[in-house]
């Protein structure tokens, strides 16, 4: 039987009913804990069978490809902060002043990691680059989020936590990266005789990264402290801003040259924001009665990023 046309594709059917599921049954307690571990070793597996299956040519050409990097680092540092500035007299119209620092907080954050990989792949872009790109984009992170909030959200405070920030990037994402080139010679004719194995891995990590996300915005009070219209309002400014973005994206990359592997990339790495890194983040650089108004707007944008990447992702694909 002919699939109907107006059905989405799978993963995004997965995508809904997975995000339906945390807000009916979000995990919590020892469940909670249980699929966030199990994200972790889902995504060393990931980066462990990227390693396996690159090239030692391909690393080093995603290590060397400065441009593309550059060009990420500014729409994710510079272009998206410079935007929340730029959207302030609208978007105070709609929401408190209280959600607009969370919206400003949200801008001047580092770029997914696993996601921004991951749908990458599915695309079929550049992945040497995006892990490169998306792992300095974590990096400096750590010592940019903080100095640009207080720039830009006008906050004070020091994180104490950067050495454990840049600890754990390291353990999560660059060791079995690492670990997997170590093993490809051992393990490349299998990996390409099971070429299918990565891409259930990919989009596997997807799911479950989703589903803990999004079950703890639940768990936190997500649909009990906004009224519809503010919701609807956030959800508004949240779809706005990653238009603007992505067309961004799209349009100076394809502009300056790059191949279309390389478009990919810097489409999904240069339109995104880390839920796991900023709400560490914001419990330091915030007070306590203000982290749940500064964290809503990321959870929201969160959700949205993965909804919307992960069927730009399937388009890119079928090319």
């Amino acid at each position: 039987m002919k699939r109907p046309r107006f059905l989405p594709d799978n993963m995004t059917l997965l995508l809904l009913g997975v995000v339906t599921l945390a807000s009916l049954f979000p995990a919590r307690g020892v469940i909670a804990s249980g699929f966030d571990h199990l994200s972790v070793g889902m995504i060393a597996l990931l980066f462990f069978m990227h390693g396996a299956k690159l090239s030692r040519q391909a690393v080093l050409a995603g290590l060397t490809h400065w441009r593309l990097h550059l060009l990420v680092m500014a729409f994710t540092f510079a272009i998206f902060p410079l935007m929340g500035i730029a959207l302030k007299p609208l978007l105070l119209v709609l929401i408190t002043p209280e959600l607009y620092v969370g919206i400003l907080f949200l801008c001047v954050l580092p770029s997914t990691v696993q996601s921004s990989i991951a749908f990458t792949s599915v695309a079929r872009g550049n992945v040497p680059a995006a892990i490169c790109s998306a792992s300095l984009s974590n990096m400096l992170g750590i010592f940019l989020t903080p100095l640009l909030v207080s720039l830009v959200v006008v906050a004070h405070g020091e994180s104490h936590s950067s050495l454990d920030a840049m600890m754990k990037i390291v353990g999560q994402l660059l060791l079995p990266f690492v670990a997997g080139q170590i093993a490809r010679p051992w393990l490349q004719a299998w990996l390409e005789k099971y070429a299918s194995l990565l891409t259930m891995v990919d989009q596997s990590s997807i799911l479950l990264v989703v589903y803990v996300a999004f079950s703890e915005a639940v768990v936190q009070g997500l649909w009990q402290q906004l009224p519809p219209l503010m919701l609807a309002s956030l959800l508004g400014i949240s779809a706005l801003m990653l238009a603007i973005i992505m067309v961004l994206t799209t349009i100076i990359s394809r502009r300056m040259g790059f191949s279309k592997e390389d478009q990919i990339t810097i489409v999904f790495c240069g339109s995104k924001k880390s839920l796991a890194s900023g709400v560490p983040m914001a419990k330091v650089l915030f007070a306590s009665h203000a982290l749940g108004m500064v964290l809503l707007p990321l959870m929201l944008f969160h959700q949205l990023q993965l909804m919307v990447c992960a069927f730009m992702a399937q388009h890119y694909a079928k090319r």
